[in-house]
């Protein structure tokens, strides 16, 4: 075998001379019996016993890792508990019956008598006449008191806390306590509190939306640390002489926690470490890893909690001492080193016997492998002298070397059937899955823009009914009034412009949504009005950004394209152009008469002077949900665009340069005036 032969230096046949000075087979047999024991396995045992202590200090992490998804998920569940508590009392007929029948003195008492049986530490109602600067800065209370029921954990000052709740402020007071590896700091005490603050939108008897607010402090919030431990370290989680511990931070100081300082106290306001700080409540990570715990190592889990301003304000901690399964990995690799030990003093001797009386027959193989590998698969061993498991090896060996050779036959033919079969599949696959494409796109198109007509067709016809009663109603003050009219003659005349500009923009819409329901759309379209209606209906959209508009309107021909289509063509640019321009800037739109081939032609350009597209992206503009500003559009506007410009034969192309403003030229066949 030649790869044999490469790993001893042997060739195939050799002069007898020159094998008696090159290392025998016995020599090389006794080398492989016994260089496996005597260096791979300790090396092989080496790295095992590294990659397992890894794995084992990895196992440690993700436990920790899914003990703090379950503190979180109770903490997680506590919020909402709060918030269906809360969003129930708002809902109760009682609490319905004291606000309409009830003043402020019984409100309130009703609240304190409700707040201990929702186990909170404050219960109030806000209103919208008096919300108060204090309550405004909180988004959970605005967006109750806008009809939105909401949850989040909060930090309060003490002058906050003390104004909700004397209690409570009082219990929010910790002293700090020197910490080692503490980021340094001159405070003493610790005197905000970090609590879930609930709000749910109440319906007022005056029809006003308040909101219903409560909360419940978590500083030395004993019962619900102990919770949180009991939940994620049940008895018989861990080994003997561990133990499970968490803990909530306000900011680095512990507020809650099961720690332990000494005689059984528990390590309130001390400190997380810098490096842990620095990684959670600066860099917004997830700690996962051995952790320094006021005076010894756990494996711990930090993750940061947010407020309802999306700050970073503290932490949540579990994890678990890391001495005791440290000393159950010692114990076991000292096993396993103990155990290989015994094994290889007993099965030396016996690989010694093993190498005896199978030089000869294995030589034979050797050179029929070689032969095989070589190409020659004809190559056999022959008939051996030996019956034994060698000699069974070496017969064995021609026998599979026979299948193989008849097998290496039968794979090639399938393999080339094979590989044909799959490029026809492939071919037909990529065929259908364009045709899928094709058709989904068509769809998704076809129903955004029905949707859209409806929408925009409803709305118009909507409007109609009040602008109709307004002139009616006009018309009949003036009548009524008579001569005294003439005294506010300039107004009436300025309410009539206003309500016909109204039902001009009205009518615009209905051409723009119902196209088929207006004749005048099947004629050639003429460009300058075109631009006009379409500018009309974005221009709250051009005012809101700040948008100016500069118009050429120099083609004097008429274009070969639906009304409605070339306005949802500039429609769909003059957005596009807005979009990119959002701290304003400069809107161009021009037209002119162009002649192409000796066809007449009409020429209209959208330029902005906003971001621009980058070069990677020209390619892409036009294709169907491709798009660069997600929370404004789908990606359909410029695809739905071009197929009506091409549908039209006209053109539609684009010259941009990244942060130089883009510029959109339709090109389309005209009729030049007589």
């Amino acid at each position: 075998m030649r790869g044999l032969e490469r790993l001893t230096g042997m060739p195939d046949a050799v002069p007898a001379s020159l094998a008696a000075k090159g290392p025998s087979v016995r020599f090389r047999l006794l080398a492989i019996a016994l260089l496996p024991t005597a260096i791979v396995l300790p090396a092989l045992l080496v790295f095992v016993a590294i990659w397992w202590s890894t794995q084992f200090d990895r196992l440690l992490t993700i436990k920790v890792n899914g003990d703090l998804t379950i503190a979180r998920q109770y903490l997680d569940r506590l919020m909402e508990s709060s918030g269906e508590s809360l969003h129930a009392l708002g809902d109760s007929a009682g609490f319905e019956r004291m606000l309409a029948g009830g003043n402020d003195g019984e409100i309130a008492a009703f609240l304190e008598s409700r707040r201990n049986g929702l186990s909170l530490d404050f219960l109030r109602l806000v209103t919208p006449q008096k919300p108060g600067a204090a309550d405004a800065e909180w988004p959970v209370i605005r967006s109750a008191l806008a009809g939105r029921a909401a949850t989040a954990i909060d930090v309060l000052s003490g002058e906050q806390l003390a104004r909700l709740a004397p209690d409570a402020a009082e219990r929010a007071r910790i002293e700090l306590v020197p910490t080692p590896a503490a980021v340094p700091t001159d405070r003493t005490v610790e005197t905000r509190g970090m609590i879930i603050q609930s709000a749910t939108p109440v319906r007022l008897p005056d029809g006003r939306t308040g909101a219903l607010v409560g909360g419940r402090l978590l500083n030395q919030n004993l019962d619900f640390i102990d919770t949180i431990n009991d939940l994620v370290y049940k008895p018989a989680t861990l080994p003997d002489g561990s133990q499970g511990t968490a803990t909530l931070f306000l900011e680095d100081v512990r507020i809650s926690t099961n720690v332990r300082l000494f005689a059984g106290k528990r390590a309130l306001g001390t400190r997380v470490s810098a490096a842990v700080r620095r990684a959670v409540l600066d860099d917004g990570q997830v700690w996962r890893d051995s952790a320094f715990v006021v005076n010894d190592w756990y494996i711990s889990a930090y993750e940061p909690i947010v407020d309802s301003h999306d700050r970073r304000v503290g932490m949540l901690y579990v994890g678990f001492l890391q001495a005791p399964f440290q000393a159950i990995k010692y114990a076991a690799l000292v096993a396993v080193l103990a155990a290989f030990a015994v094994a290889a003093l007993v099965t030396v001797p016996i690989f010694l016997r093993w190498v005896r009386g199978i030089f000869r027959p294995l030589e034979q193989m050797d050179r029929t492998i070689a032969a095989v590998e070589g190409g020659d698969l004809g190559a056999r061993t022959g008939p051996v002298e030996r019956s034994d498991e060698i000699g069974r090896v070496a017969r064995h060996l021609d026998v599979l070397l026979d299948r193989l050779e008849e097998r290496d036959r039968e794979l090639r033919l399938w393999a080339e059937e094979l590989d044909r079969r799959v490029s026809e599949r492939t071919r037909e696959l990529e065929a259908t899955n364009i045709r899928l494409k094709q058709a989904q796109q068509r769809l998704v198109m076809s129903e955004k823009l029905a949707a859209i007509g409806e929408i925009t067709a409803g709305i118009a016809h909507e409007i109609n009914n009040p602008i109709a009663v307004i002139q009616g109603n006009l018309d009949i003050a003036r009548e009524t009034i008579g001569p005294a009219a003439e005294a506010v003659a300039t107004e009436f005349r300025l309410i009539d412009q206003q309500v016909h500009r109204i039902m001009l923009l009205v009518n615009k819409l209905l051409q723009f949504a119902k196209p088929a329901e207006f004749a005048e759309t099947a004629e050639p379209a003429v460009p300058a009005e075109v631009i006009a209606d379409s500018l009309l209906l974005v221009r709250h959209l051009v005012n809101r950004a700040s948008v100016a508009v500069v118009r050429g309107d120099h083609a004097t021909g008429r274009v070969r394209m639906n009304r409605t289509d070339l306005q949802q063509v500039l429609i769909n640019l003059f957005v596009n152009a807005i979009h990119a321009m959002p701290d304003g800037g400069t809107l161009s739109v021009r037209s002119a008469d162009r002649e192409i081939d000796g066809t007449p032609a009409v020429t209209i350009e959208v330029e902005d002077t906003g971001v621009g597209i980058p070069p990677e992206h020209k390619d892409r503009v036009f294709d169907a949900f491709f798009t660069t500003k997600p929370q404004h559009g789908t990606g359909l506007g410029l695809s739905i665009s071009y197929t009506l410009v091409d549908r039209a034969g006209g053109t539609l192309t684009i010259d941009s340069t990244a942060g130089a403003g883009a510029r959109f030229t339709i090109l389309l066949p005209a009729l030049l005036p007589a």
